[in-house]
């Protein structure tokens, strides 16, 4: 049984991809930051649906206790399935943001992304078998007003998993990024009334946590091992 490691795998669409990952055969470690609660339920609801999962809890701006609590959960083997989907929003126009507004969405999604890879990559070279997918955004694609600090952490983001991509293809590890767009969430309801969603999307709704972790399953299957450096976006042809 492959382990699979979701960060943020408390929120909508974490939950999702960790529900999918579970249902596929994996032993799923649901991460989160502030809401263990909610992560231990989950795992509650997979194990009680026939799967396995566990909790963690751990900020991933942090390093230190980030390699603490890997180094914890490598001890019952390597982890080759690696899904970075924790993230955060502090939108403001730019001429109006804050240092720290700037800093911390850097510091989760793009800090985040190498606090938690880098502890695991080596085991997961070691075995010569391994999927990394980052979940972005359609912002670090196309911008979007109010979102420099995002835009530009996805952005980043995209441009590290090519450049990891190539460094361990020959390893059999693939990496890749999912860029979501408008995905209803409790998120995107306080942000997209229905006429709006009607009005951006060709397909005139938004997606599905479920439909993000459909795509995300795929890649982290083996099915998908000639995939790698990609940036696929799901967003109901909004580009």
């Amino acid at each position: 049984m492959k382990r699979a490691l979701v960060t943020g795998g408390s929120g909508g669409i974490g939950a999702a991809i960790c529900r999918r990952l579970a249902a596929d055969g994996c032993h799923v470690i649901v991460h989160a930051n502030r809401s263990h609660e909610t992560a231990a339920a989950l795992v509650g609801e997979i194990v009680a649906s026939g799967g396995s999962a566990e909790a963690v809890a751990f900020d991933v701006t942090d390093r230190g206790l980030s390699g603490a609590a890997l180094a914890d959960l490598l001890t019952g083997g390597p982890i080759q399935i690696l899904v970075n989907n924790a993230g955060i929003h502090a939108d403001v126009v730019f001429p109006g943001m804050s240092g720290e507004q700037w800093d911390s969405v850097i510091d989760v999604s793009l800090n985040g992304f190498f606090n938690v890879t880098r502890p695991l990559i080596l085991p997961m070279i070691r075995t010569r078998w391994g999927r990394i997918v980052n979940i972005s955004s359609l912002a670090g694609i196309t911008g979007n007003r109010g979102q420099v600090n995002y835009s530009a952490a996805k952005g980043a983001l995209h441009a590290a998993s090519k450049a990891l991509a190539l460094e361990v293809a020959s390893r059999g590890i693939t990496v890749n990024v999912v860029a979501p767009g408008i995905i209803a969430t409790a998120m995107s309801e306080s942000t997209f009334n229905d006429q709006a969603i009607k009005t951006l999307v060709p397909m005139q709704r938004a997606g599905k946590p479920e439909e993000v972790a459909d795509l995300v399953a795929f890649l982290a299957s083996p099915q998908a091992a000639y995939i790698s450096g990609q940036v696929i976006s799901i967003n109901g042809g909004l580009i």
